[in-house]
């Protein structure tokens, strides 16, 4: 290993003044020259490198003044069509034929750019937070396989300036709904509000940027903060107010990187927010550079320091009043959900979250949906198409409701088995219809009773659907004959038994 001059100068310092070497024979021993020997026997400490004047640029030299006025030229140019080094280059080469390497032209560019000041550097003050005062806001970009099919996400991350503690979440949109809901999650993981929060120019909040710091803010983000209490500051449009709030922006590249590489997969949205969550609780262990603490012991100065949350949770929840197509679909963000085919033509109101679509009539629950990715995705259950389907059995079979039902695991290898069975001995239209019967039956018998009945049926060949609707019946009431359902499943059902009481009242009337 090479030895540093200080170290050099140790040596030759330690030998003369051991045994006394002269300075060619220190110099010999050392493998260094004389004046070396001489400078480190004055000094233990080495002179200064002697500076040179720069060498001459024989190849560059014709070149420097064209290089300099296309980098002075680039002032007025707009900011993603200037000259980068390596354009210089070709263009000195196509246009001069230059035969000087890129090297060396990258090399004069870099060096000129600082010279003519054309790399100015923004200073930045040093901050210091107060607990409880502020937080900071933004969307990060990553990508996860969920479910077999590699999905582009959005990461919300709320991040308290003073202790660090972040929180994330992961969604499959950044519209406003994930917005707010981001918001909601994060005050409940954080337990308060801090006081302010920056965000940059994120359309779900700003509607319009106007002169300086003010915003035309929307009109739910308005209410959002009017809920919580807490007030807003919105960085300089672009790359310049980056910094304004990078806190957040180191954080998601750190969070992405530490935690969601390799891409994760997982099963479901869900499952990936369980994962995030698991993260979160292992950076509270966390040490940031510079600190005496972890991020878990600063949170838990600053959380005393939070805004109290209000008594009810705000509802992120998006309302809409779209028409059912005569496919018995609604249409929320170009994507189609089915719901019951009775409201084919009819106004629903649909409630988006970023998660999931519930349609409503009225204040009756309608239907149900976890919210698609994508556009144009079609979201269709199979229940809501049945009593179309009893009259028109023959689209059964290539029904986009049934596909989907079967790649959910909703219609069974149990249902397919009863199916082939009910078609080969009724006929495709009856035998359809009969598993469309059992099919509606599922609305009030447990699924895995009507499962096992219809494995009967096909195994004794008694395939009349109403008789396996009876068999569910029995087999959900206990699985013996005579077994009593639990109380509340066939309320409806219920009758009192029959007594010959009346009869008997009569031959008694009769006697006397």
């Amino acid at each position: 290993m090479a030895r540093s001059r200080v170290e050099v100068f140790e040596v030759i310092r330690r030998d003369h003044r051991l045994e006394g070497l002269s300075i060619r024979e220190l110099a010999t021993r050392h493998g260094v020259h004389r004046r070396t020997v001489r400078q480190a026997l004055v000094s233990a400490v080495p002179p200064p490198r002697k500076q040179y004047r720069p060498r001459s640029r024989p190849a560059i030299g014709p070149y420097a003044a064209i290089i300099d006025g296309w980098l002075l030229a680039d002032r007025s140019a707009p900011r993603k069509q200037r000259h980068t080094a390596r354009r210089i280059w070709q263009r000195l080469v196509a246009e001069h034929g230059a035969s000087c390497s890129e090297v060396t032209v990258s090399r004069y560019v870099a060096r000129r750019r600082e010279e003519l000041q054309l790399t100015a550097v923004e200073v930045a003050v040093p901050q210091t937070h107060e607990a409880g005062a502020e937080a900071e806001v933004d969307f990060g970009e990553f990508w996860a396989r969920i479910g077999e099919v590699l999905v582009k996400c959005w990461m919300f991350v709320m991040r308290l300036s003073c202790s660090g503690r972040a929180f994330h979440v992961a969604f499959t949109t950044q519209a406003q709904e994930a917005f707010l809901e981001g918001h909601v999650l994060a005050f409940a993981h954080l337990g308060g509000v801090p006081g302010r929060i920056r965000y940059d120019n994120l359309k779900p909040a700003v509607v319009k940027v106007l002169k300086g710091r003010n915003r035309e803010e929307s009109d739910r983000f308005v209410a959002l903060r009017s809920w919580y209490g807490f007030d807003s500051f919105f960085c300089r449009p672009g790359k310049d107010g980056a910094h304004e709030k990078g806190g957040v922006e180191g954080e998601i590249g750190r969070f992405r990187r530490r935690h969601l590489v390799p891409v994760p997969e997982v099963a479901s949205l869900a499952e990936l927010n369980r994962l995030i969550a698991a993260a979160d609780v292992l950076d509270d262990a966390r040490v940031i550079t510079g600190r005496a603490h972890t991020i878990g012991e600063g949170f838990a100065a600053e959380a005393p320091m939070l805004q109290p949350l209000p008594a009810e949770v705000f509802d992120p929840a998006l309302t809409l009043r779209p028409r059912v197509d005569q496919w018995a679909r609604v249409t929320v963000r170009q994507c189609f959900y089915s719901v019951p085919a009775r409201y084919a033509g009819r106004r629903l109101t649909v409630r988006l979250s970023a998660t999931g679509v519930v349609v409503y009539d009225g204040p009756r629950l309608v239907a149900a949906h976890e919210r698609a990715v994508g556009r144009h995705v079609e979201v269709l259950a199979l229940d809501h198409y049945l009593e179309v389907l009893r009259v028109k059995p023959g689209a059964f079979p290539g029904a986009t409701a049934l596909a989907q039902a079967k790649a959910a695991g909703v219609f069974t290898t149990a249902h397919q088995r009863y199916w082939d069975a009910a078609r080969q001995a009724r006929g495709d239209a009856a035998g359809t219809r009969a598993l469309i019967e059992i099919l509606l039956a599922h609305r009030s018998l447990p699924a895995q009773a009507l499962q096992t009945a219809m494995a009967t049926a096909v195994s004794t060949g008694m395939l009349d659907p109403q008789v396996v609707i009876i068999e569910a019946r029995r087999r959900a009431g206990g699985g013996q004959p005579g077994a009593v359902a639990p109380v509340g499943v066939w309320a409806r059902y219920d009758r009192p038994a029959p007594t010959l009481a009346g009869y008997d009242a009569l031959l008694t009337g009769s006697e006397g």
